[in-house]
């Protein structure tokens, strides 16, 4: 193990430099860089007294605020690996986190806990008192978290990412929306998401301000950008059909200060995005593809909103977007193929899976000692070199954000004494993105959908709940004997 630069080294960097400028806003309360960094130094130390050595796993469960942002700064910093939990995850979700991760210690804020369904298996740390002898000295592995996300099949796999993967994914990001020390974020992403992780690491990186938005009501958001001086924005789908929505105030009342938006977890629906531009016309859009295996892939620059709406834009800097066919050439302009992602941000595989890793995580065409990621994802190139997105391979949704595999919701479904089969399937939701509908057969003829409804909302986080819960007495079968789920969903 030897010794490595860390993604907290941008911490220590900026408080350094700047101790007075100011990190976070969480509420009433503003934390300086020099305050910041003192606080992942302490907790750090109180890491390293439970018994945390570098290379453990770390949950952490926790919503955002000041001491979540020092717990994770201070869990790097101690050489630990963390394990980034929703705050929406219920106890079968965290148990499943804790076990395959292996995860020595869970930091959890405590009234998280009490409303969980289950007590927590394992030591827990409460992540508000962290809080012990300052740790300077650090020792890195090459680790810095495991981001668990839904694959097309099965549970969620940990995707392992490294200190080198959060340092060019900050860097990158941070160059091409040109954020300054200047900046105000507003953080309305969670921090268990790539996409939300990663603004958290520009700001950071560039000494920017961040400010800890914990309500997404249109009215505070809208609030929180006036009060706070915001200049950048990110946001998903679901945030915009909500922002600029016919009764938004943000519709009335354009913040003076927004210098951009960047949109990524699905397409930005090109209603709202029209609805957007008229309401912010001195904002600059920016339209991103996500790939959790290497966090930004695409953006489109927001110059090209006119004459390419609907485009994926061009591979993000340090990065080459290949578009291949199943035998690993090239596509002609406008041949659908695989989107495959070559650059520093490639994350280093799946978590204790080499056989899903090695079907993701492939050797680079053009050079054997590299590894490219493919997505899955069906996309073109046309004729200007701008990408555009044509359809997913698998049977992923995007609910919420939030990448789900039907089976995993079915499987939480099937938890319940109150159901003996489901088939769950998406439908487009101007909310959700994609609406879970869950396709049922009932464990005996007593049970209701608002039974089953009220289970999934007690056992799962709302991106996993069902929208639409629709009832059988029985599913078609294949020859082979299985629930033919093509018919069932038809």
């Amino acid at each position: 193990m030897g010794e490595k630069v860390g993604i907290d080294a941008d911490l220590r960097r900026v408080a350094s430099a700047t101790p007075d400028r100011i990190a976070l806003i969480d509420g009433a309360e503003a934390t300086t860089f020099g305050a910041l960094e003192a606080r992942a130094a302490r907790a750090a130390g109180a890491l390293r007294e439970a018994g945390v050595q570098p290379g453990d796993r770390v949950l952490l469960f926790a919503r955002k605020s000041t001491a979540t942002v020092a717990a994770l700064y201070g869990a790097w910093r101690a050489g630990a690996v963390v394990v980034p939990a929703s705050p929406e995850a219920r106890g079968r979700q965290l148990e499943y986190l804790l076990e395959h991760s292996d995860a020595r210690l869970a930091l959890v804020e405590p009234s998280l806990v009490d409303r969980l369904d289950r007590p927590l298996p394992g030591p827990t740390h409460d992540v508000e008192s962290l809080d012990g002898a300052p740790l300077e000295q650090v020792e890195h592995t090459d680790l810095a978290a495991l981001l668990y996300t839904s694959g097309s099949t099965g549970m969620p796999k940990g995707i392992v990412i490294t200190h080198d993967n959060l340092i060019a994914g900050a860097r990158i990001v941070s160059t091409y929306l040109q954020i300054t020390a200047d900046d105000r974020l507003l953080s309305v992403l969670p921090f268990h998401f790539d996409y939300g992780l990663n603004q958290l690491l520009t700001t950071v990186r560039q000494g920017a301000t961040s400010v800890l938005q914990k309500s997404t009501h249109p009215g505070h958001v809208v609030r929180a950008l006036h009060d706070h001086a915001i200049t950048g924005l990110a946001g998903v789908p679901p945030l915009w059909a909500q922002l600029f929505a016919d009764a938004s105030p943000l519709l009335r009342s354009a913040p003076p200060s927004l210098r951009y938006l960047t949109n990524s977890g699905g397409a930005f629906p090109v209603e709202l995005l029209r609805r957007a531009r008229a309401a912010l016309p001195e904002t600059r859009i920016f339209l991103m593809y996500g790939l959790s295996e290497a966090f930004r892939s695409t953006y489109l620059p927001p110059e090209e909103l006119d004459t390419h709406p609907t485009s994926m834009g061009r591979a993000i800097p340090e990065t080459e977007i290949l578009v291949l066919r199943d035998d690993g050439t090239p596509c002609e302009v406008d041949e659908a193929g695989e989107l495959v992602h070559r650059g520093p941000t490639v994350a280093a595989g799946y978590w204790k899976d080499p056989e899903t890793t090695a079907k993701v995580f492939r050797p680079d065409p053009d050079d054997a000692a590299r590894r490219v990621v493919h997505s899955g994802d069906q996309v073109r190139r046309g004729s200007d070199g701008f990408l555009y997105f044509v359809g997913r391979r698998d049977q992923r949704l995007k609910s919420f954000g939030h990448r789900v595999s039907p089976e995993e919701v079915e499987r939480a479904l099937q938890d319940s004494p109150l159901v003996a089969l489901a088939v769950v399937g998406g439908e487009p939701d101007e909310h959700a993105g994609d609406a879970i509908v869950a396709h049922v057969v009932p464990a005996n003829e007593d049970v209701d959908v608002d039974a089953i409804a009220a289970f999934a909302r007690e056992t799962m986080p709302r991106y996993l709940q069902p929208k639409r819960i629709v009832l059988h007495a029985s599913f078609p079968l294949t020859s082979s004997g299985k629930v033919d789920r093509k018919q069932v969903l038809a």
